[in-house]
C-alpha cells in the first residue's frame, strides 16, 4: 500500500479451452457419469492432454460402467474443438486409460454405509465416516460483488466466460476455443475503486487481423461485462504478443488441478493446495472447500464480518476437523471468537454430514469444472446458498 492508500491486486481465469480446464472437464465428466449411475462411486481421476491424446489415469472403485474414451471425446467435442485444423478434436484424438482401484488401505476410514433410516444410524455415520485423507482447507467470502467474491476473480471469471459466449455465438467468428484473462483492480482504503488493467488472451483463425480483435474484444466482451464506472483510464492488453493462433493441446500440455487459484479466489485468499476436478465428495480437498466457502459466504451475509476466510484442518479417518479457524482482517462486527462459536455451533464439519448436508453425491461436477467454483450463483449450487443468515443473526443478537 502507498501513502494515498493505494494498492492494485489482481486476479486471472481462463476459458474451458485452456488446455488445463480440458482436463479438469474431463475428470470431472467422468465423474458425474459415475456418480449418475453410483453415488456411492470412489473416483480420483487425472486427466493429461497433449497433441492429439488424452490419457486418463488414477483410481476408481464402481458398480456401475464408465465408457471413459467416450465421455472424453464428447466433453473435447462440447468445449468446442470439433476440427482437426486445431491441431486437437475429439473425434480424432487418441484416448488412453490406466485405471486402478482406490487402494483398500484409504478406504478403511471412509468406507461406511449410507442408507440413512433414521436420525440415531445418521449420527452414527457421521462420527465413524472419516475424511478421505488429511488436509487443509480454506473457504472465503467478502461484500466485494452481490455473489460475495472478490471483485478481480468475479470480473476474470465473467470475462472468459464472455470469450466463450462470443466465440459459440459467433458474436465474432474467427475466435478459438482457447483464452485466458487477468484483472488488475485499484483499492482505495480497502475498497475497490477502479479496474486498473484488463488482459485478454484469445485464440483465433489465421485470417483476423490484430487491429480488428482487438478493437472488437473490447466492445464485445470487456464493454460488456466491467461496469463502466470501473473503467477509469483502465488499461489494455489484448494479445499482446500480436498473435494467438496455436492454443489448446496443441499449444500447450493440460493437466488436471493446475488451475487451483482461478478455481477459487483468484488468490486473494489463502489455499490449502489441494484441487477439485475429479474428485469424489469423500475427499475433503473437495467437500470440505464447498463447505467452508458456504460458511464464509453466510458469516458475511449475515452481516458479522465483511470478510470472512475459514480455515479447516482434517486427518485421514477421522470424521471431526483438527482444527477450525475464522479469519475476519479487522472487519468482524462483533468478537472473532464469537463468530468461532457460532460456525461450531450451526455447521457440520464432519466429512459425511457435509457430503449429505450439501447433497454433493449428484453428477453436479461438470459444470463447475470451468469458470469457477464460487460464486455460481446461477447454477443453484448449495454451497452458495445464505440460508443460515437469519439464524447467525439472531445468535449474533444483531
Amino acid at each position: 500500500m502507498n501513502r494515498d492508500g493505494i494498492v492494485l491486486f489482481t486476479s486471472e481465469s481462463v476459458t474451458e479451452g485452456h488446455p488445463d480446464k480440458v482436463s479438469d472437464q474431463i475428470s470431472d465428466a467422468i465423474l458425474d457419469a459415475i456418480l449418475a449411475e453410483d453415488p456411492q462411486g470412489r473416483v480420483a481421476a487425472e486427466t493429461l492432454v497433449t497433441t492429439g491424446l488424452v490419457l486418463v489415469s488414477g483410481e476408481i472403485t464402481t458398480q456401475c460402467y464408465a465408457d471413459i474414451p467416450l465421455i472424453a471425446r464428447d466433453t473435447v467435442k462440447e468445449i468446442g474443438y470439433t476440427r482437426a485444423k486445431y491441431g486437437f478434436d475429439g473425434d480424432t484424438c487418441s484416448v488412453l486409460t490406466s485405471i486402478d482401484e482406490q487402494s483398500p488401505d484409504i478406504a478403511l476410514g471412509v468406507n461406511k454405509s449410507w442408507e440413512i433410516k433414521s436420525g440415531e444410524e445418521k449420527e452414527e455415520i457421521y462420527n465413524t465416516t472419516g475424511a478421505g485423507d488429511q488436509g487443509i482447507i480454506f473457504g472465503f467470502a467478502c461484500n466485494e460483488t452481490p455473489e460475495l467474491m472478490p471483485l478481480p476473480i468475479a470480473l476474470a471469471h465473467k470475462l472468459s466466460l464472455r470469450l466463450a459466449q462470443a466465440r459459440k455465438e459467433k458474436i465474432v467468428d474467427y475466435l478459438r476455443p482457447d483464452g485466458k484473462s487477468q484483472v488488475t483492480v485499484e483499492y482505495r482504503d480497502g475498497k475497490p475503486s477502479r479496474v486498473s488493467a484488463i488482459v485478454l488472451a484469445a485464440q483465433h483463425s489465421d485470417e483476423v487481423s490484430l487491429t480488428r480483435l482487438r478493437e472488437e474484444l473490447v466492445d464485445v466482451v470487456i464493454k460488456e461485462i466491467v461496469p463502466p464506472e470501473l473503467l477509469d483510464g483502465t488499461k489494455y492488453y489484448i494479445n499482446a504478443t500480436g498473435r494467438f493462433v496455436v492454443g489448446g493441446p496443441l499449444g500447450d500440455t493440460g493437466l488436471t488441478g493446475r488451475k487451483i487459484i482461478v478455481d477459487t479466489y483468484g488468490g486473494y485468499s489463502r489455499h490449502g493446495g489441494g484441487c477439485f476436478s475429479g474428485k469424489d465428495p469423500t475427499k475433503v480437498d473437495r467437500s470440505a472447500s464447498y463447505m467452508a466457502r458456504y460458511v464464509a459466504k453466510n458469516v458475511v451475509a449475515a452481516g458479522l464480518a465483511d470478510k470472512c476466510e475459514l480455515e479447516l484442518a482434517y486427518a485421514i479417518g477421522v470424521a471431526r476437523p483438527l482444527s477450525v479457524f475464522v479469519e475476519t482482517f479487522g472487519t468482524e462486527k462483533i468478537a472473532v471468537e464469537k463468530i468461532e462459536q457460532l460456525v461450531r455451533d450451526n455447521f457440520d464439519l464432519r466429512p459425511a454430514a457435509i457430503i449429505d448436508n450439501l447433497k454433493l453425491r449428484r453428477p453436479i461436477y461438470r459444470q463447475i469444472a470451468a469458470y469457477g467454483h464460487f460464486g455460481r450463483e446461477d447454477l443453484g449450487l448449495p454451497w452458495e446458498e445464505t440460508d443460515k443468515v437469519e439464524t447467525l443473526r439472531k445468535q449474533a443478537g444483531l
